[in-house]
């Protein structure tokens, strides 16, 4: 029997998740990935983009490592942005632009995760003041 690793589960199953998301992609043209599915116009290619920006947040921001320290793009939350911005694609965004921004998030992620054990804590920006302070456990079960 081997011994529990609580992290290394964790991480598993998100990149499991992960993997999953960007599966739902595949096979898909650029009409059936970019057409808006709900009165806000989400759109497939928008979850991907916008779960991208939530592991940079979460597991950036949150613990001292932000992605977008300089210029970052006008739908991150530290934007004037539009309501619901990143849950859709722009004309100007590809496939392959928010597929390896999602990667790129992983490893960002992969870096946080690594570095601090589930008990170090952090603060969430876009939370209430009073619920700010989480811990890296708990935004990993969170994402």
């Amino acid at each position: 029997m081997t011994t529990p690793d609580a992290k290394a589960d964790l991480l598993r199953y998100l990149q499991d998740a992960r993997d999953a998301l960007l599966w739902k992609l595949d096979g898909l043209c650029e009409y059936d990935i970019r057409r808006p599915l709900t009165p806000t116009g989400t759109n497939l290619l928008g979850l991907v983009k916008h779960t991208a920006g939530v592991e940079l947040g979460y597991f950036g921001d949150t613990f001292g490592r932000p992605y977008f320290a300089e210029n970052p793009p006008p739908w991150w939350y530290t934007q004037d942005a539009e309501p619901e911005a990143d849950m859709w694609a722009t004309p100007d965004e590809s496939r392959e632009d928010i597929a390896g921004l999602y990667r790129r998030a992983w490893e960002h992620a992969g870096g946080t995760i690594a570095a601090l054990p589930l008990e170090a804590t952090g603060r969430v920006p876009w939370w209430p003041e009073e619920r700010r302070e989480t811990t890296l456990h708990h935004v990993l079960v969170r994402v």
